[in-house]
Formats: structure tokens, C-alpha cells, sequence
């Protein structure tokens, strides 16, 4: 029975202050992994951000580009258009704008013109290529929309 007591005592002894070590041991070996993990976490977001970040800056910037693109070659088939038929003739800039404003209401590509040496602005309500299709688009806008429209060629 004084072995069995002893063995008992003995084992309490070893067995207690070691759970109490590894439970110490296992708990900060816990906490270092989980800020390990949590540090890992805001790496993998920050570069998921960063990533992001980087794909709408390279959006933003193709679609500059094709804007700038498109006014490019609006303007590019804008200088091609050398005669226009013109439905007003305006040296107040708001009398032109008002009437570009109420053509392109009904559906017309207005524009306004500026003529050098000169104080007057045209406002443009169609622009051909050639003059044949001018000409031709001028009988029909005069019949059914303004009959003192006429055509002003540009160089």
C-alpha cells in the first residue's frame, strides 16, 4: 500500500505541473499561430485591394483613351463634312445656340460653325461629304423643314 501511495503521490507530481506547462506551452503556441494567421489575412487583403485598385485605374484609363478615341474621329468625319446646310445665320453666339438646341431637340446633328473674318455663326443642322448628297438633302430639307436653308461649302 506505501508503493501504491508513493506511486500515486509521484505521478500526481509529474503528471500536474506538466499539464499546467503544457497548457501554457499550447496556449502561446496558439495565440502566435492565430496572429500569424490574422497577419496573413490582412496581407492576402491588402494585396487583394492593391489588385483591384490596379484593374480600375487600367478601366478608368481605357476608357479615357476611348473617349478621346471617339472625339478623335468625330472630329476627323466632322472635317470631312465641307458642305453643310445651314438653317441659320447668328451673330448673338445664344441666338445660335438656341436654335442649334431646338434642331437638335427634333433630332438633327446640329453644330455651329464660326466663320473666319467674320462676326456671324452658322448653325449646321445636316453635313455632307459631297455636294451632290448636299444638294439633293437640301431640296428635300427646304420642302419639309425650312425653306431658307442653303448650303455653306467649307475649305
Amino acid at each position: 500500500m506505501r508503493h501504491l501511495s508513493a506511486i500515486v503521490l509521484i505521478g500526481l507530481l509529474i503528471v500536474l505541473p506538466g499539464c499546467k506547462y503544457f497548457k501554457k506551452g499550447g496556449s502561446s503556441a496558439k495565440k502566435t499561430s492565430a496572429l500569424l494567421h490574422a497577419r496573413q489575412d490582412s496581407i492576402r487583403v491588402a494585396d487583394s485591394l492593391r489588385t483591384i485598385q490596379e484593374k480600375l485605374a487600367a478601366i478608368e484609363t481605357a476608357r479615357i483613351e476611348s473617349e478621346k478615341t471617339a472625339e478623335d474621329e468625330r472630329l476627323a468625319a466632322e472635317s470631312r463634312l465641307k458642305y453643310n446646310i445651314i438653317i441659320g445665320s447668328f451673330i448673338t453666339p445664344e441666338n445660335a445656340k438656341g436654335l442649334a438646341e431646338a434642331y437638335r431637340n427634333k433630332g438633327y446633328n446640329t453644330r455651329i460653325l464660326k466663320v473666319e473674318g467674320s462676326k456671324f455663326e452658322l448653325v449646321s443642322a445636316e453635313g455632307h461629304e459631297s455636294f451632290r448628297k448636299a444638294f439633293n438633302r437640301l431640296k428635300e430639307f427646304q420642302d419639309t423643314v425650312n425653306p431658307d436653308s442653303w448650303i455653306f461649302a467649307q475649305q
